[in-house]
């Protein structure tokens, strides 16, 4: 079997051009908003947190065509994850973000992740802007990025 076969893939297919290199502009884009663990910036439990919330979104029927799940790096020891939804998730933390975001695409393994946001922070001035919070778009699940050997993560810089 091709090692890019759909059905073997939980994740739909990434196409990196409409996000690389974007201005992106979101007025109260709905998220359902939920906290992973980590160590020193490295995630525990991401895939207990995204199975739980992803089936509560899929049961309130808030499920978007394409789900672009967020994480804020902000804290070693924490991050938190949005999850776009169609509608509010009964019992789930709901929040909204709205601004400006550049936004660029990284391929490569999670340990080069501090390079990437030198390279972002590098973009978004080479723009004439400033940022001071910069969101990952992870585009694909671990298993999937595997199977087809691209990990593609989006860098949201918010402008």
């Amino acid at each position: 079997m091709d090692k890019t076969s759909t059905t073997e893939m939980c994740c739909p297919p990434f196409d990196p051009a409409p996000w690389d290199d974007q201005e992106v502009h979101w007025e109260g884009k709905r998220f359902l908003q939920d906290r992973v663990r980590c160590l020193f910036y490295v995630p525990l439990g991401f895939g207990r947190v995204m199975t739980r919330n992803m089936q509560r979104i899929e049961a309130a029927g808030a499920k978007p065509e394409d789900v672009i799940v967020l994480a804020d790096p902000s804290s070693p020891w924490h991050s938190d994850v949005f999850i776009s939804t169609t509608k509010d998730v009964p019992g789930a933390r709901m929040t909204t973000l709205t601004g400006d975001y550049e936004s660029k695409v990284f391929e490569g393994p999670f340990k080069d992740f501090g390079k990437w946001m030198k390279q972002m922070q590098a973009h978004v001035q080479s723009k004439g802007k400033s940022s001071d919070k910069t969101l990952a778009y992870y585009t694909t699940c671990p298993r999937c990025a595997k199977r087809i050997g691209k990990n593609y993560v989006v860098l949201l810089a918010q402008t």
